[in-house]
């Protein structure tokens, strides 16, 4: 499949060649929660904790008398029913990553891309290059190509100056092919490859 090539400035650099194999797939929404739900659960820190009963710094002391004061028996102030006890059942630190095959996560980053080109959401720029580092600068060039919601994805390395430029942009997120991934990709409206990316991509999955 061909998609005409643009530079940052709008005007055409010809065409590039998209593997069917990695751009021209049915997106199935299945694979791609599966992926996203994979990413997010990662990304989780897992420190939310509570003290339990044996954690609290308490008397262990029997509160009163077992018999003869017409209250109910307890033994420890420790306990999740009273003020300052512990809590019953409360969150502990631990990791909230589970696994998924490498080829689940290949194959959902295949689909992710399939559905930005079959959505029209998918432009390939000939070079991500700034002359400057102005943001201001930047921001025009978007404007006039329609970015406001966009992930830019650029070759192995990134132009310092353009890298600079657009982070401060919102909404816009630049990162290297490496870095390219499912949640990013369908957070943002529009999904930039630089030639160059589209490379690497083709030949990550050949």
């Amino acid at each position: 499949m061909d998609l005409n090539v643009t530079t940052l400035d709008g005007k055409s650099a010809g065409k590039v060649s998209l593997s069917d194999t990695v751009f021209g797939l049915e997106p199935r929404q299945d694979l791609l929660q599966r992926v996203i739900r994979w990413q997010l659960a990662k990304k989780q820190a897992g420190t939310h904790k509570s003290l339990s009963r044996s954690e609290i710094s308490r008397t262990g002391a029997k509160m009163f008398r077992q018999k003869g004061t017409g209250r109910a028996r307890h033994s420890s102030a420790r306990a999740p029913q009273f003020r300052g006890g512990g809590k019953a059942h409360g969150p502990v630190a631990r990791s909230h990553a589970h696994d998924l095959p490498k080829k689940v996560r290949a194959l959902g980053l295949k689909h992710a891309l399939s559905a930005k080109l079959r959505s029209e959401d998918l432009i390939v720029i000939d070079d991500f290059s700034a002359k400057e580092a102005k943001t201001k600068g930047l921001l025009d060039t978007f404007g006039k190509l329609g970015l406001t919601n966009a992930l830019l994805i650029g070759g192995a390395e990134l132009d310092n100056n353009f890298r600079l430029a657009a982070r401060n942009i919102p909404n816009v997120d630049v990162l290297p092919v490496q870095g390219i991934n499912v949640y990013d990709i369908l957070r943002r409206g529009k999904l930039v490859l630089s030639k160059a990316a589209v490379e690497a991509l083709e030949e990550r999955f050949k």
